[in-house]
């Protein structure tokens, strides 16, 4: 950007998450307008775009014992 010009929006980025202050700051009238990306966005910012991870889906069992039929025997 040539020196002199303002951007038309910020960005800020967490791993953890913005305080409920800071979300208020960012969306108040008059204030410059300003993008937060959290933790869990920028993870699903990188996933939906494959951005340095692999996805791969996985099935799980959830197993209980059946305490009724082994009481019986």
């Amino acid at each position: 950007m040539p020196p002199g010009r303002w951007s038309a929006k910020g960005l800020i980025i967490t791993t953890g998450s913005f305080t409920a202050d800071a979300r208020r700051e960012a969306t108040r009238d008059g204030a410059p307008a300003i993008d937060l990306v959290d933790g869990e966005l920028l993870c699903q910012l990188l996933k939906d775009r494959r951005l340095g991870v692999a996805v791969r889906e996985v099935r799980t069992e959830e197993i209980s014992i059946d305490h009724g039929f082994f009481s019986a025997i």
